[in-house]
């Protein structure tokens, strides 16, 4: 009788061992589980965000200004595919990365790296890093395009800044880059035009007009561009540019 009752014990003790062990397993696995969940909610935020990356690059950074301002010198020069559109493209890439430097310094410590260390939720982190982007943006628009947008979008007029929608100060802000960037194409194209008019005079006078002007212009012209030191004055010139 009294082996029996021992037996019992050992078998409720047992038993209990295992509901406890049971239980610390579940705890465990829903701890684990929240874990791996929020990890596979950075890694889908992460690579939205890198999907959108060209998108966000060309509507809300000065890639926009340069790269446009590089093509028009390459056509104002009169080469079509010197530079390639993948030097271009890079060197516009660096350029936009020194202007912004501070902008994305700010993304970076004030929202980046705490959302990923699990500090901040994903809308505070959405709210604090796109403020630095804002004010840059705010301080390259005009306030007449800002205003032309809030018209088209039909929304209230704001009484400050705060009330402007992203909608309507993303396409603001790109419309004041496409403004300044052919501003500065047209004063580079200038130099080159004259260049054309004087060879082109000057075959006239000689009786050469079969030849066309663009074959002795074109060499003058890079050469000229290449005496003044040109590409050192226009990157000054484009990174300077902005506010």
């Amino acid at each position: 009788m009294r082996a029996r009752t021992l037996a019992i014990a050992s078998i409720g003790a047992a038993a209990a061992v295992f509901a406890v062990g049971a239980a610390a397993q579940t705890g465990g696995a829903s701890a684990a589980s929240s874990a791996e969940t929020a990890q596979a909610m950075r890694v889908v935020l992460g690579l939205t965000v890198l999907a959108l990356l060209p998108a966000l690059l060309v509507c809300m950074t000065a890639f926009l200004r340069i790269i446009i301002v590089l093509s028009m010198l390459r056509h104002a020069i009169g080469m079509q595919e010197t530079p390639p559109n993948t030097a271009l493209i890079g060197l516009a890439l660096f350029l936009t990365l020194f202007t912004m430097a501070p902008v994305l310094e700010r993304i970076d410590t004030g929202a980046f790296q705490p959302f990923m260390d699990g500090k901040i939720s994903a809308q505070a982190a959405y709210q604090t890093g796109v403020k630095p982007l804002r004010e840059f943006m705010v301080r390259q628009t005009r306030e007449e395009d800002l205003a032309l947008m809030v018209e088209l979008s039909h929304a209230k007029a704001p009484r400050t800044m705060d009330d402007v929608g992203n909608v309507q100060l993303v396409p603001a802000f790109m419309l004041s880059e496409l403004r300044a960037a052919f501003q500065i194409g047209f004063v580079i194209f200038l130099p080159f035009l004259l260049i054309d008019l004087i060879v082109a005079t000057i075959l006239m006078s000689l009786g050469m007009m079969m030849m066309p002007p663009a074959t002795v212009s074109l060499p003058l012209k890079v050469l000229m561009f290449v005496l003044v030191d040109g590409w050192a004055l226009l990157l000054k010139a484009l990174v300077g540019s902005f506010h």
